[in-house]
C-alpha cells in the first residue's frame, strides 16, 4: 500500500468521527498557539531592546565616575571619583579613535513659566550632545559653543515640556525659571517619546558649564563619546583608559560602559526569557500529545474488527502502523496548522490594537511549532500503533 492510501484511509477515519478528532487536536492547537504567542512576544521584546538603544546612538562609549566590579547594565560603584571636562579635553586631544565627546551633568529642579510649573530632568551638555546622542532641536537651535564658553542662560525643551508649560503658544524667545535662575528658551527638541521607559521629550537641555554652576557640582555625571566604527570600539576603550589612568594618578576610578555591552546583556536577558516561555508553552503540546495517544488506543480498541479484517485480507504489520502512525501524525500536523494560524494571528491582532505592544512572529518559532507538533504526533502515535499492528487477526476478529 502506498504512502498516498495511508493517508487517505487516515482522513477517512478522522472524518468518521470529526467532534471526537477536533477536541483531540485541541490540545495540539492551544500548545502550538501557546508556544507561538509566547515566543513572539520574547522576540518582539529583544527587537524593540535593540531598537531602542540603537536609537540612542551607534557604538556609543559612555564614561561614568566610580570603579565598578562587574559590567552591563547595573553598576555597583566602590568609589565615587569625579570625572571633569579637564578630562574631557585631554580625551579630544588625545583620543583618535573617538568621534565627538559631550559632557554631561543631570540633575532635576522645577522649570516654571508664569503659573506653570513642572518639575523635569535636567540635562547640562554641549554642542556635541546632539551628533553623539542622536537628538536634535527641530525648532529653533541647540545649545552651541559659544553657549557653553560664555555660560549662557539658554535652554533648549522638550515636546512635553513645552506642551504642559506653553500649551499651544510658541516658547521661542521666553523666559522660564530653572529653579531661581531665568533661562531664555531658544530651540524645541524633535519629539522622540519613551524610551526604555524614559520619557525623552520631558527634558530641558542646558549649557554643561552652567548647569555646574547652578546645581553647584564641579565634576559630570558623565562623558558621551563614539567609537569611530564598531570595529574600533574595544581599541577606543584601551585608548580612554590609558589616559584617564594617566590624568587619574594612575587609578582606573571610572567605568566605560559600552552600548554593545548593554545590548548584550539584554539580549541574553531577554533570549533566556523567550526559552522559558517556550518552554513553558511547550508543555500543553505535551499534554496534546498525551490525548492523542488516548485517542488512539481508543481507536484501536473500536477499530479490533476492522484490523483483524484488513490482516485476514493480506495487511502486513507494517501497513497496520503505518496506518495508525499517519493518523496520529495528521491530527497533530492538522492541529499545528491551526494552533499556527491561529497564534500568529492573536499575536498580530493585538500589535494592530495595541500597536506599543512588543509582538514579532518569527520563522524559527513558526518552523519549531510546526516541527514539535509532527514529533508529538509520531511519538505519542507509535505505541497505539504497535499496538494495532501485534493484534492476532482471529483473536481481533472473533473481538465483539
Amino acid at each position: 500500500m502506498n504512502p498516498f492510501e495511508h493517508l487517505r484511509i487516515a482522513f477517512d477515519a478522522l472524518l468518521a468521527n470529526k467532534i471526537r478528532a477536533f477536541l483531540t487536536m485541541l490540545g495540539v492547537i492551544i500548545g502550538v498557539a501557546s508556544v507561538i504567542m509566547l515566543v513572539a512576544i520574547g522576540e518582539g521584546a529583544q527587537t524593540y531592546i535593540r531598537k531602542e538603544l540603537m536609537g540612542i546612538g551607534t557604538n556609543l562609549l559612555i564614561i561614568v565616575p566610580g570603579k565598578t566590579e562587574t559590567t552591563g547594565m547595573g553598576r555597583m560603584p566602590s568609589g565615587i571619583q569625579k570625572i571633569t571636562i579637564a578630562d574631557l579635553r585631554a580625551l579630544e586631544k588625545r583620543a583618535t579613535l573617538l568621534n565627538g565627546l559631550s559632557a554631561v551633568v543631570v540633575s532635576n529642579a522645577p522649570v516654571k513659566y508664569q503659573n506653570r510649573l513642572r518639575n523635569v530632568q535636567i540635562i547640562g551638555t554641549d554642542q556635541n550632545f546632539e551628533q553623539v546622542r542622536n537628538l536634535h532641536a527641530e525648532i529653533g537651535s541647540f545649545i552651541s559653543k559659544a553657549d557653553v564658553d560664555a555660560q549662557r542662560r539658554v535652554a533648549v525643551i522638550g515636546r512635553t515640556v513645552r506642551k504642559e508649560l506653553f500649551g499651544e503658544a510658541n516658547p521661542l524667545g521666553r523666559t522660564v525659571k530653572i529653579g531661581e535662575t531665568k533661562f531664555r528658551v531658544i530651540g524645541i527638541m524633535e519629539s522622540k517619546g519613551v524610551t526604555l521607559g524614559m520619557d525623552i521629550d520631558d527634558h530641558v537641555f542646558i549649557p554643561v558649564e552652567t548647569a555646574q554652576e547652578i546645581f553647584d557640582q564641579d565634576g559630570l555625571t558623565n562623558i558621551l563619546t563614539q567609537a569611530i566604527n564598531e570595529n574600533t570600539i574595544e581599541r577606543a576603550k584601551d585608548q580612554i583608559k590609558a589616559i584617564m589612568m594617566q590624568r587619574h594618578a594612575g587609578e582606573e576610578d571610572f567605568t566605560i560602559i559600552s552600548q554593545q555591552a548593554m545590548l548584550s546583556t539584554m539580549q541574553t536577558i531577554l533570549t533566556t526569557f523567550t526559552y522559558v516561555l517556550g518552554g513553558i508553552a511547550s508543555i500543553s503540546l505535551l499534554v496534546g500529545g498525551i490525548g492523542i495517544m488516548n485517542i488512539m488506543l481508543v481507536s484501536v480498541r473500536e477499530r479490533t474488527r476492522e484490523i483483524g479484517l484488513r490482516k485476514a485480507i493480506g495487511a502486513s504489520q507494517r501497513d497496520i502502523l503505518l496506518q495508525f502512525v499517519i493518523e496520529s501524525v495528521t491530527l497533530s500536523v492538522i492541529g499545528g496548522i491551526i494552533g499556527i494560524l491561529f497564534g500568529a494571528g492573536v499575536a498580530y491582532g493585538a500589535k494592530a490594537a495595541f500597536p506599543v505592544l512588543p509582538v514579532d512572529v518569527s520563522a524559527w518559532s513558526v518552523a519549531l511549532a510546526f516541527t514539535f507538533a509532527f514529533f508529538v504526533g509520531a511519538f505519542f502515535g507509535i505505541y497505539p500503533a504497535m499496538k494495532a499492528a501485534r493484534l492476532n487477526p482471529i483473536e481481533a476478529l472473533r473481538y465483539e
